[in-house]
C-alpha cells in the first residue's frame, strides 16, 4: 500500500494532507497513532474510497486505486471500524455479510476465533438471534466482536482496523488481540490506536499530527527519539511491554 503526495482537505475546512507520502510493504503491520484530529481514521476511509483524494495516488500492489471497482477494492480490504454498522437480522447473517456464500462451519469458526461464541450460545436463539436495529439488543464490545469475526471470515489480504478493541473489556481485549495477531500474521495490516499499547509491537509506528507523518519508526526507536510519540507515552503512564505482542498493556 502507498501513498503518494496525497493532498486532501474535508468539504469546507482545511487542508489536512499536502503531500503526505507513506509506503506500507506488503505483509507489514503498521499502527497510525496521534492525538484526536491528526488524520488517522482519514487516512482508513480514503483507503476504502469512502472519501477520495483531491491530489496525488493511492497505490495497492501497485495499482491507483481510483482506476478499481469499488467492489473490487473493497474485496482486498477487511475493515474493523470503532463503531461497526449492524444490520436488523440475525446474529448469523450479520457475520456473513462479509462473505455471503460462508458455510455454516466457516461462520462458526470465525466466531470461536473473535470470541463471540462466548456471548452467542447464551442467547436465546444462538445464532438465529436477531441483533435489533442497529445491533440495538447487543452490547459495544459484542458488536466490535461481530466485526471482528466478519473480518475473520472475509479473509483478505489487507486488515483496517480503526479503534477496533475500543469497546472490550480488558479480559475480553487480550483474548481478541490474540486472534487479531493471528489474523494480521501475513497480512498487510494498518492499526488506528488510541491506546499505543495495542500497537506497541507493531513492525512500524507511525505519528500523524495535523495531517503531517511527524514521526516514523518501532516503539523501542520512537522512544529513544524522545519527541512527540515518547511524550504521548509517557502522557499513557507506566507502560510496559511483555514477551507477547498480544498481551502488551498498560496498567
Amino acid at each position: 500500500v502507498r501513498f503518494e503526495q496525497v493532498t486532501f482537505a474535508h468539504a469546507g475546512g482545511r487542508s489536512l494532507f499536502e503531500g503526505l507520502d507513506l509506503a506500507v510493504p506488503a505483509g507489514t503491520k503498521v499502527g497510525l497513532v496521534g492525538r484526536s484530529g491528526g488524520g488517522k481514521t482519514t487516512l482508513t476511509r480514503l483507503l476504502l474510497r469512502m472519501t477520495d483524494i483531491d491530489g496525488g495516488r493511492i497505490l495497492i500492489g501497485g495499482q491507483d486505486i481510483s482506476r478499481l471497482r469499488q467492489a473490487d477494492l473493497r474485496g482486498l480490504i477487511a475493515y474493523v471500524p470503532q463503531d461497526p454498522a449492524m444490520f436488523h437480522r440475525t446474529l448469523r447473517d450479520n457475520i456473513a455479510f462479509a462473505r455471503p456464500d460462508a458455510t455454516d462451519a466457516e461462520i462458526r469458526r470465525a466466531a470461536e476465533a473473535a470470541h463471540v461464541t462466548e456471548f452467542a450460545d447464551a442467547l436465546p436463539n444462538g445464532f438465529d438471534t436477531m441483533v435489533g436495529e442497529r445491533g440495538i439488543k447487543l452490547s459495544g464490545g459484542q458488536r466490535q466482536r461481530v466485526a471482528l469475526a466478519r473480518a475473520i471470515l472475509r479473509d483478505a489480504p489487507i486488515l483496517l482496523l480503526d479503534e477496533a478493541t475500543s469497546a472490550l473489556d480488558s479480559e475480553s481485549e487480550i483474548l481478541v488481540q490474540e486472534a487479531l495477531w493471528r489474523l494480521m500474521d501475513g497480512r498487510t495490516a494498518l492499526v488506528v490506536a488510541h491506546r499505543l499499547s495495542t500497537v506497541a509491537t507493531m513492525d512500524q509506528l507511525v505519528v500523524l499530527d495535523r495531517g503531517r507523518i511527524v514521526e516514523q519508526g518501532t516503539h523501542h526507536e520512537l522512544l529513544a527519539a524522545e519527541g512527540a510519540y515518547a511524550k504521548l507515552w509517557e502522557h499513557q503512564s507506566g507502560g510496559f511491554l511483555d514477551d507477547n505482542p498480544a498481551r502488551v498493556e498498560l496498567p
